[in-house]
């Protein structure tokens, strides 16, 4: 890359400023029966009657998520099929399943990527990336997670009942979709400003039961990199938002934020804390690729596009186990990736 080009983008020793204005042209979120009974249950563009959608499978069940999601989005947008140059998408299945079996039929190049619970996140930054970069005019992103699909792939299958934790998280049924543009239009709902790509951090830890635990280090290490490499305080946000830290990620977070100097308590809120209620025996709180993807939606962007926040910091985040290394007693790794959103208006 030409160094004049690279500065440009470049901020700080991990983050990068968007050079050019990109914008969400539209989303869109659909969940399951669970979270359309939450406190987002308006704001929700669709919330199933059924969990399985129609389909045989649970499996099925979230391709048809991400598949009916992303046409929904597209046709918010204004913006044709064809003119989407690439779609960045993932899930949490093996191979991607969700999304290879889900989008085949939109016939528009695919990315797919793999970012844990944070692939929001992800897919989003390198969007951005493809945007601003000027190899893409139109790019959409798009991730999705079931709670039965999940628990088959990484805990128990439903029929054996186990008790769960008061640590552990309950994995959304949603898929939230996004159009992104370089084109400004009437209709955006927020503009990306910033990006600060997440590092692997690893403390050690085994409990598959307690993610937030697992995951609140590399939002920790993600945050403070964002405000070190910006130049800016926790209060230079509006609110800083994580994906699936639940109750007992965040207060690890907020610890290992003072630890290093800063408290974010202030202005910090987990998309998994927000989107179920105290009597919906969630535990500890909502995670999965699903659950910051249709809070970011439904909700973050909503407040975005109505002025009532002008800045926000969305970091979702991801624990990088797989049933392979947790059988084989390895510990659980997270990652997380910030996007910096900034309201239209």
């Amino acid at each position: 890359m030409d160094t004049a080009v690279g500065a440009i983008f470049e901020q700080g020793q991990h983050s990068i400023k968007v050079p050019v204005p990109v914008y969400i042209r539209s989303s869109a979120s659909i969940v399951g029966t669970k979270e359309g009974e939450g406190p987002f249950k308006d704001s929700f563009d669709v919330v199933g009657i059924d969990d399985k959608f129609g389909c045989d499978t649970w499996e099925e069940a979230e391709s048809t998520l991400q598949k009916e999601a992303l046409q929904l989005a597209i046709g918010k947008s204004c913006i044709s099929k064809e003119e989407i140059r690439y779609l960045f998408a993932g899930d949490l299945l093996g191979q991607c399943i969700a999304s290879s079996f889900g989008l085949a039929s939109f016939q528009i190049p695919l990315v797919g990527m793999y970012g844990a619970c944070s692939t929001c996140g992800l897919t989003l930054s390198m969007a951005t990336v493809m945007i601003a970069g000027g190899m893409a005019e139109h790019a959409a992103c798009v991730t999705s997670s079931h709670f039965a699909s999940a628990e088959k792939e990484f805990r128990y299958p439903l029929g054996y009942g186990n008790q769960r934790p008061l640590s552990a998280s309950w994995t959304v049924t949603g898929s939230g979709a996004f159009v992104l543009s370089s084109t400004k239009s009437e209709h955006d709902r927020a503009m990306i400003a910033g990006l600060t790509v997440g590092k692997i951090m690893d403390y050690g830890l085994k409990d598959s039961m307690n993610m937030g635990a697992c995951m609140a280090p590399a939002a920790c290490d993600t945050i403070y990199r964002n405000l070190m490499d910006f130049g800016r305080i926790p209060s230079d946000y509006d609110k800083i938002i994580t994906g699936d830290l639940g109750s007992v990620g965040q207060k690890v977070l907020w610890d290992l934020m003072r630890k290093k100097g800063m408290d974010i308590s202030k202005v910090h809120m987990d998309c998994g804390m927000e989107i179920y209620d105290q009597s919906q025996d969630a535990h500890a709180g909502g995670s999965g690729c699903g659950c910051s993807a249709v809070v970011l939606s439904a909700y973050i962007l909503k407040q975005l596009e109505e002025g009532k926040w002008k800045r926000v910091l969305f970091v979702p985040t991801g624990a990088l186990l797989s049933k392979t290394s947790f059988n084989e007693g390895q510990s659980i790794p997270g990652i997380a990736h910030a996007v910096e959103l900034v309201s239209c208006k």
